[in-house]
């Protein structure tokens, strides 16, 4: 990595994101020296210095000029106060809702300050994220929480006023897919195939066809195509889904979604 050991950086927040993004880190070339996790809750201690027992574990924020946010929204601001009183350089907040302007007012302007918007298969270092800057930042800065972002999967930048589309989206999307898992474990138990069949079967379709997806030149409507022979079964299928107004029916979601992610940031 270019930019991620020019400067000590301290993940605020050890819960499953922060963790998952120190992992990512350490596995691409962060040294363990260089990397220190502040965690409030003590009782998160013991596990956390067992998962990453080279790094620093601690409850209180120590100096570091590069700085990962990771807390609950409502934490957000008195955390990058603390940040920016103890020397923080650069801060990037993965919390919903809580704007750059904000985090500047707490940590007095004179801070990088970027924010993103991950998903949950960050988890597994498949999440798919979008960031904003603010007048600060400095390429070095842009490439720094490019870096960082990219340990847990794809990262795009965006204008800070398409983030609530982007957690409208990528965002919430990962609860779109597992619902229609659950609705599609179900049609089959409903055809006759049993709950342990139809879980099987569904878990390896939406792996299987995410791949085709991630791996193909194709756009998703020619993949579309090639499975749907002309009056054959998928096409019996897709017409009763475009008559009940599937692609409507997404797309109501993710406007709802993302009204939603606006009003939290009000």
């Amino acid at each position: 990595m270019s930019n991620i050991n020019a400067s000590r950086l301290c993940i605020i927040g050890g819960g499953n994101m922060g963790s998952a993004m120190a992992r990512g880190l350490l596995a691409g070339g962060l040294l363990p020296s260089n990397l220190v996790i502040v965690e409030t809750d003590t009782t998160k201690h013991a596990e956390l210095r067992r998962m990453f027992a080279d790094s620093k574990v601690g409850e209180e924020i120590s100096a570091c000029e590069s700085v990962v946010v990771a807390v609950k929204p409502a934490q957000v601001l008195d955390v990058c106060r603390s940040a920016g009183q103890a020397g923080a350089k650069r801060i990037l907040s993965i919390a919903a809702g809580v704007k750059i302007s904000a985090i500047e007012s707490a940590t007095g302007g004179s801070v990088a300050v970027i924010r993103a918007m991950p998903n949950t298969p960050a988890l597994i270092g498949q999440g798919a994220s979008a960031m904003a800057v603010n007048s600060r930042c400095a390429a070095d800065d842009v490439a720094w929480a490019r870096e960082v972002l990219s340990s847990v999967g794809t990262v795009v930048e965006v204008k800070e006023d398409l983030l609530d589309a982007v957690t409208g989206l990528s965002g919430s999307g990962p609860a779109y897919v597992f619902l229609l898992a659950e609705a599609l474990i179900k049609a089959g138990v409903d055809q006759g195939l049993s709950v342990e069949v139809a879980n099987e079967l569904t878990r390896q379709l939406l792996v299987g066809s995410a791949l085709l997806l991630a791996e193909s030149s194709e756009s998703p409507a020619q993949l579309r195509e090639r499975v749907t022979s002309p009056n054959g079964t998928t096409a019996a299928g897709i017409a009763e889904l475009v008559g009940k107004q599937f692609a409507e029916i997404i797309g109501s979601a993710v406007d709802a979604a993302t009204k939603r992610s606006k009003e939290l940031g009000e």
